[in-house]
């Protein structure tokens, strides 16, 4: 079972045992497709209490013979065979002596284990339907019914909208079936942007070299802040949180652990504006993860969470007992990925996004069916813009220019091309990404689009030297990251916060 209460895809022992009539056959796929259609975003907060199988039916009926409907359709048929293929391996291996994969796998184990750094203090705060929250400070009237940010695909919906299933990454004709009082507004990236600066002035008073994750999340440690001010983590995500909700007008979540991916996993505890506290030892830390589904742990998503599920992983608790069999069936990245967070380890370094190093700037759009030729080159020449200003505000420039498109089926494709130069403006982006598009409406004729992007990678660096962008007016500080994923996983060590961590802690304002 997920953690939403739906019944999930078969488990290993069933699909190892497949019915063999065409009829039954057509009934697994059709189970399986109809929690894969559930999407990515599942498990975002709001959604716990809805009746998801319910809402799988909906979707099913709602998209069935759509285009979406058969490209989901024919992933989903190619997950369950792989999923076959996966299970036929498991059955080889345990017919083999793994006695050398178990001790490798301990010895991983206790390797990792040296590497716990319980010394710190990590915040991740995310804001609470932060689209959907800033459009409801200039449209009161939509505060107390369901509402969704985005037109052709929904980016947010507001707490009310999620209690009938809506929520993020849905196709705007499916939640009107969930939800026909639906209220849809158009996206404003502008005004999104001034909000998450506003949060983001309180968050540097915490710590000043946090680390944005996307627009409406980031992290802090809080470790010297809780030092300096003579507060606990507790006292001090409080203080924090309510400091935003008077700087912005909007409520935000915490979670508070020992490390990032604690931290991230417990911020959706409590949401709306709640934060929730994993204290700072081994044994609450184990007994944290051991129950908790693999879905909800940032790197599993709804494909990884199958495969997992079919091999008997439904819980990260379930990892270790499949320890042995991991590497062979899934790769070394991904066994050392799920030991981490089986021993729910995770990196303790927090610095601004600048200061990883970028592999690629790009931006994309996503839109209602397009095939008129005229209007699918100004969208790419205003994509081309928009990435100029990305590249700009990033300071670099890209020795290949990536195109990707999105077609009306929801096939995917991408194009690429290593021009004789760097590129960063919007004329030469258009002039370079404009052949490749040309090449595809040759290739598929009568192409209709509903998504485009194009992507700078192999970046060069268009920073002067002999100046320090990253100063302000404080010494040994760096200014706060607007943008950027996490960088590299690296430890350093701060001093230990007085009175942290000493106790597991459930709040909500």
């Amino acid at each position: 079972m997920s953690d939403n209460g739906t019944s999930q895809q078969n488990s290993g022992e069933d699909l190892a045992n497949l019915p063999r009539t065409k009829a039954e056959v057509a009934v697994v796929e059709h189970d399986t497709l109809k929690y894969h259609l559930l999407g990515p975003s599942l498990t975002k907060a709001g959604q716990d209490a809805v009746d998801q199988q319910k809402v799988s039916e909906i979707i099913y009926n709602a998209s069935k013979g759509s285009k979406y409907f058969n490209n989901e359709e024919y992933k989903d048929k190619n997950l369950t065979q792989k999923i076959e293929k996966i299970l036929a391996r498991k059955r080889q291996l345990e017919r083999i002596d793994l006695t050398s994969d178990l001790r490798r796998a301990d010895e991983c184990i206790a390797e990792l284990e040296l590497s716990r750094d319980l010394s710190q203090t990590v915040v991740h705060v995310d804001c609470d339907a932060f689209y959907a929250a800033v459009e409801e400070l200039d449209h009161p009237e939509l505060k107390h019914v369901p509402m969704a940010v985005g037109k052709g695909v929904l980016t947010t919906c507001n707490y009310h909208a999620r209690k009938y299933g809506c929520r993020s990454g849905m196709a705007g004709f499916v939640a009107m079936k969930l939800c026909p009082q639906l209220i849809c507004l158009p996206l404003n990236f502008e005004k999104y942007t001034k909000k998450a600066q506003e949060v983001r002035e309180v968050l540097a008073q915490y710590d000043p070299r946090f680390q944005s994750a996307s627009m409406d999340e980031a992290y802090l440690n809080i470790t010297q802040y809780c030092v300096d001010h003579e507060m606990n983590p507790d006292e001090a995500v409080s203080q924090l949180r309510a400091q935003v909700s008077e700087r912005a007008q909007i409520t935000v979540s915490a979670g508070i652990a020992a490390n990032a991916r604690i931290a991230k996993i417990a911020s959706n505890r409590n949401k709306p504006n709640g934060q929730f506290r994993v204290a700072s030892d081994r044994t609450t830390i184990l007994a944290f993860m051991r129950d908790l589904p693999t879905r909800k742990v940032n790197g599993v998503g709804r494909v990884f969470e199958r495969e997992l599920d079919a091999i008997g992983v439904k819980t990260c608790g379930d990892i270790y007992a499949q320890r042995a069999f991991l590497s062979k069936l899934f790769g070394e990245k991904a066994f050392h990925f799920l030991m981490q967070v089986h021993l729910g380890l995770g990196h303790t370094s927090v610095r601004p996004a600048e200061e990883y190093e970028r592999k690629s700037v790009g931006t994309e759009s996503t839109f209602r069916d397009m095939s008129g030729k005229e209007e699918l080159r100004a969208k790419l020449r205003w994509i081309a813009e928009e990435l100029e200003k990305d590249l700009a505000r990033t300071q670099h420039k890209g020795r290949t220019l990536v195109l990707k498109i999105k077609l009306h089926t929801y096939e995917v494709l991408t194009r690429q091309v290593v021009p004789p130069k760097a590129v960063s403006t919007a004329d030469d982006l258009y002039t370079y990404a404009l052949p490749m598009f040309q090449k595809l409406e040759r290739e598929i004729p009568g192409m209709k689009l509903r998504l485009m992007g194009l992507r700078c990678t192999h970046l060069v660096s268009t920073k002067k030297e002999d100046v320090d962008f990253f100063t302000t007016k404080e010494p040994n500080q760096t200014p706060t990251a607007k943008n950027g994923k996490s960088g590299p996983k690296t430890n350093s060590r701060r001093p230990r916060a007085k009175n942290a961590n000493k106790n597991s802690t459930n709040s909500k304002n």
